[in-house]
């Protein structure tokens, strides 16, 4: 069904549950995986006098290269063929969402595969929601994968005989 899929990893829990999802997927689909870390560089880091960006840079190309190879140690224990990538966000005009979407365009993806905290009301508001956002502008499917955290806490609120069910029908606010 699938055969070209993009996950977005970020080193958090939730993006490590979307990485399994996702590596599950491409080896049941026999697709090729491409695990994705996006390095931000925020605008304002560049306007601290005395501040040179290229360490922050630098720390999160560390991180990602890090991820990444722990993904793709995984991807072949699992015989899932693909090649992770690091990209950067532009400069000016461009946030996480978008260079997500931008780099399943790029792979021609046909499913993207992406973490959600499951925030809901003002925590959702205030903090924002790139798969939120990523939902919004997507041309392909999109896969949203609750963390455990939220798997539990709908869970026991559906109560024993319905755990799975809700569990499964998790989806992102509107």
């Amino acid at each position: 069904m699938y055969k070209r899929i993009l996950v977005a990893i970020d080193g958090s829990e939730t993006s490590e549950h979307a990485f399994d999802s996702a590596l599950q997927l491409a080896r049941a689909n026999d697709a090729q995986l491409q695990p994705l870390y996006v390095v931000d560089n925020a605008l304002m880091a560049y306007d601290a006098s005395g501040y040179d960006p290229t360490i922050l840079r630098d720390a999160f190309v560390k991180e990602g290269e890090q991820l990444l190879a722990d993904a793709l140690a995984r991807m072949k224990h699992e015989n899932v063929a693909g090649t992770p990538r690091i990209v950067d966000v532009a400069p000016i005009g461009e946030d996480i969402s978008e260079r997500i979407r931008i780099s399943a365009n790029e792979f021609n993806a046909d499913l993207l595969v992406l973490g959600t905290h499951g925030r809901r009301g003002f925590k959702r508001l205030f903090l924002g929601s790139v798969a939120d956002r990523v939902v919004r502008s997507a041309s392909l499917p999109v896969l949203l994968v609750p963390s455990r955290q939220t798997q539990t806490t709908v869970a026991q609120t559906a109560g024993p005989a319905h755990t799975d069910v809700a569990a499964a029908m998790y989806e992102l606010p509107r």
